[in-house]
């Protein structure tokens, strides 16, 4: 089940809310926990076996951590099993199988497992993982309840793709969490925001970027090669934000506080700002458990600076799939952040024109690395980019550019738009210094946008649109 669905929008959220406000409090944990598991057993019923069989086994490795935390072996060791049964689960659905086709391309014969991974299971191992974390470090107190710590992990509005939520985010929202009108409506708005993005914004211009893609490299003209792209990098993060923004929302609704996962990533003036911005949960999990332990940028030499880079990278790469094309972008920002640590770039750029020169070579490396994280390998990602060059005898412009202009203009643009604070700035100004009458008119406007992107994203859904979610692959 989807957020951007007519099952989820019209029966399993309207069913999820009256039940919740109409139940005492005591029970509320319990109803949406039962909920959580309806909502997730709806993709595939087997799946949630295999994930209350990890909230069990890590709420048992977090109790044996606190039980011999003054014995420092038992201690580290219940910790490596966790981390073990948490890493060999992730990697036996995710990975295995990738392990065993290039083992068979060095000449062995082992047989395939075909398993099909539980869906999201990257994130919420993540977020099992830091709970258990957190009470080995001492940062958070162990819970002897096992509801509390099953809500933590399975809490449907970010199971599935995020944004990682660690435990200490939210651990006293648990127990105990306000709600009133004004946060319920901050979430219905929140979440209206990210249904417009994810069905409006990447859901046409992935109609776009999946053309493009499918095109044979000589038929692809040079331009269209290069719209395609952008469409991909525009439909990637609208899509994967919008299903962010839902989430916050839907937490808000239950009165749970999520961290923000998106920061405008495409206005970043360097690579390393952009993974800054753009999904700056999963950045901040990597920092804090494996970079920062690692020695962080504190280090004695850069030799160990670029090995602590190396590693987060090429385990970032690794994490979003099963495949060389990923592990390959991985090793992309690895370079590209590198070279900025190590050379004081984009700082050391003394003049406007300068900034802005190299503003733009993050954005085509951004793009870039789109081009392979979109392609399912490093040869086809390497004819796209090619063919982006003009190198595969391939035309400067087709008929596809102007159909695509034609058709799809008023969605390039919105999105165009939507990647910069200009609408935020407005509102915000709007809102602190606009008269009473404009202040009035822009209130009526906003509540007239989010009907009518309701209503239009909903038209899309009745009439079956094209509408998966890029981020449930991982």
């Amino acid at each position: 089940m989807v957020f951007s669905s007519n099952l989820f929008l019209f029966l399993f959220l309207p069913f999820t809310l009256i039940g919740y406000y109409l139940i005492r409090k005591p029970y509320r944990n319990f109803f949406l926990l039962v909920m959580s598991m309806v909502f997730y057993a709806s993709g595939e019923p087997g799946f949630i076996f295999i994930m209350a069989g990890l909230i069990l086994f890590d709420y048992i490795m977090a109790l044996l951590i606190d039980r011999f935390r003054e014995q420092k072996k038992l201690r580290i060791m219940f910790m490596a099993i966790c981390l073990a049964g948490n890493l060999g689960l992730l990697f036996t659905y995710k990975y295995l199988d990738f392990l065993i086709v290039n083992l068979n391309s060095m000449g062995f014969e082992i047989p395939l497992l075909n398993l099909l991974f539980p869906i999201g299971i990257s994130f919420f191992t993540f977020q099992a993982m830091s709970y258990v974390i957190d009470v080995y470090r001492g940062s958070s107190e162990v819970r002897r309840n096992l509801l509390h710590v099953s809500l933590y992990i399975a809490l449907f509005p970010q199971l599935i793709a995020g944004p990682v939520v660690r435990f200490k985010d939210i651990e006293t929202q648990l127990a105990k969490r306000g709600i009133n009108l004004k946060i319920f409506s901050e979430g219905v708005r929140r979440f209206l925001i990210g249904l417009c993005k994810k069905i409006l914004l990447a859901n046409n211009l992935a109609l776009i970027a999946d053309h493009a893609f499918g095109l044979p490299d000589g038929e692809r003209s040079v331009i269209y090669a290069w719209l395609g792209a952008a469409a991909y990098a525009l439909q990637i993060l609208f899509d994967f934000s919008g299903y962010s923004d839902m989430a916050i929302g839907l937490g808000l609704m239950f009165g749970f506080r999520f961290p923000e996962n998106f920061n405008y990533p495409y206005i970043a003036a360097s690579v390393t700002e952009f993974w800054r911005r753009w999904h700056m949960t999963l950045g901040q999990w990597f920092r804090d458990y494996v970079y920062i332990p690692l020695g962080g940028s504190r280090v004695s030499s850069h030799g160990r600076l670029v090995f602590n880079l190396l590693v987060v990278w090429l385990l970032t790469g690794i994490w979003h799939g099963a495949g060389w094309n990923f592990i390959m972008w991985g090793m992309m920002y690895f370079i590209l952040i590198a070279f900025e640590k190590l050379t004081g770039y984009p700082q050391r750029c003394k003049t406007a024109a300068a900034a802005a020169a190299y503003r733009v070579f993050t954005m085509l490396a951004v793009l870039a690395g789109w081009v392979l994280f979109r392609t399912e390998g490093i040869r086809e990602a390497a004819g796209y980019g090619l063919s982006m060059l003009a190198v595969k005898g391939n035309p400067l412009i087709c008929d596809y550019v102007i159909m695509s202009f034609r058709d799809y203009w008023l969605f390039l643009l919105a999105g165009l738009l939507c990647c910069t604070r200009l609408p935020a700035v407005l509102s915000a100004y709007i809102d602190s210094r606009g008269a009473l009458w404009l202040r009035l008119g822009t209130n009526i406007l906003r509540a007239g946008f989010y009907l009518f992107g309701f209503l239009w994203s909903v038209s899309y859904l009745v009439l079956g649109a094209h509408n998966p979610f890029i981020y449930f692959d991982f």
